[in-house]
């Protein structure tokens, strides 16, 4: 099961950034590619509005 981005996502890039498998796609929220998300957390850890849930 992948990090889900929520509504509050304001698109501000800094998870797209932080994901090592590229797995975040631009968009208003941001995407996350289930298929390629490793749920490291990695974003989730630096969204500045906690727009990311856990798995």
């Amino acid at each position: 099961m992948a990090y889900k981005i929520g509504d509050k996502c304001i698109a501000c890039g800094t998870c797209k950034d932080e994901c090592p498998v590229e797995a975040i796609s631009e968009g208003k929220p941001y995407k996350i590619d289930d298929s390629k998300c490793i749920d490291c957390g990695a974003c989730a850890s630096v969204c500045p509005v906690e727009a990311i849930e856990a798995p």
